[in-house]
């Protein structure tokens, strides 16, 4: 029995690491019905039978040193997840109404950061900004459907709750450092009615959440109006927040994705007294 697991493991790290294959799985994949990025670790977090067959396989992938490496067949197995994902997802299960308020994170200019700072310095950073900031979105009932690199996506039932989550994180984050460098995040914050599938959500307002967050600029937090309006006032006096409108510079480009009418707001706290 250990001879043929050797066997697979040998072959898998040999013929089925060549680039020419999986280059073609992976065109096969974006013709599949679904999401093609499905099984990333960072994507399988969450309930239902798709995604817990894809976390078996990335520790079974884990366990023989292979998760980090490229493979046709875990891109075949992937691609299978996916399609089977695709159909429970047109059977309608998952399917919701209900308002929620979205959040998206990321850190600004972390990329060039993590480029100078190398791997090891980059997951140290990493992991400590998601022991800072998830925290904070948990305890107020917030929910991470998913980590997006240096970022997140959240959803709150209560956009209250998704204001104070946020300034928190972004204070927790004050005391996150690695090597001389402290990360500043930028924000978005939108309501609307996206539909759940699993333990994600899509729809336009996903978009324009994530749309909201990039006028962020430099580690500011963005709102749309319409998550605006669901905050008590009381919450923002607490807060020492006022809004502010968002206006767009003259030579920035439109906001691609998001209805015309998108009306969005830069949240400012007043420095504690």
């Amino acid at each position: 029995m250990n001879a043929v697991v050797d066997s697979v493991v040998k072959w898998v790290r040999t013929t089925n690491r060549a680039p020419t294959v999986v280059g073609a799985v992976r065109r096969v994949r974006r013709a599949l019905p679904g999401d093609p990025t499905f099984g990333d670790p960072l994507s399988i977090d969450g309930p239902g039978r798709a995604l817990a067959v894809a976390r078996v396989a990335d520790r079974f992938l884990a366990a023989n040193g292979l998760d980090d490496e490229p493979g046709a067949s875990r891109e075949v197995g992937l691609g299978a997840l996916q399609l089977w994902q695709a159909i429970l997802e047109r059977a309608g299960r998952g399917r919701g109404e209900r308002d929620v308020t979205i959040v998206f994170t990321d850190l600004v200019g972390f990329s060039s950061w993590s480029l100078r700072a190398g791997d090891t310095a980059t997951l140290t950073l990493l992991r400590r900004v998601s022991k800072a900031v998830e925290p904070e979105v948990t305890v107020r009932g917030g929910h991470v459907v998913k980590r997006l690199g240096d970022g997140i996506m959240a959803v709150f039932a209560d956009s209250g709750k998704a204001v104070e989550a946020v300034f928190a994180a972004r204070e927790a984050l004050t005391g996150v450092n690695v090597d001389g460098y402290t990360p500043t995040m930028r924000v978005g914050i939108h309501t609307g009615s996206p539909r759940q599938v699993g333990s994600d959500w899509l729809g336009v307002d996903v978009t324009v959440a994530a749309r909201v967050m990039q006028t962020g600029g430099n580690g500011n937090i963005m709102i749309s109006a319409a998550a605006l309006d669901a905050v008590s006032p009381e919450v923002l006096d607490a807060l020492r927040v006022v809004s502010k409108p968002y206006r767009r510079s003259f030579f920035a480009p439109k906001i691609k994705g998001a209805p015309d009418d998108l009306r969005i707001l830069r949240l400012v706290q007043s420095p504690q007294r």
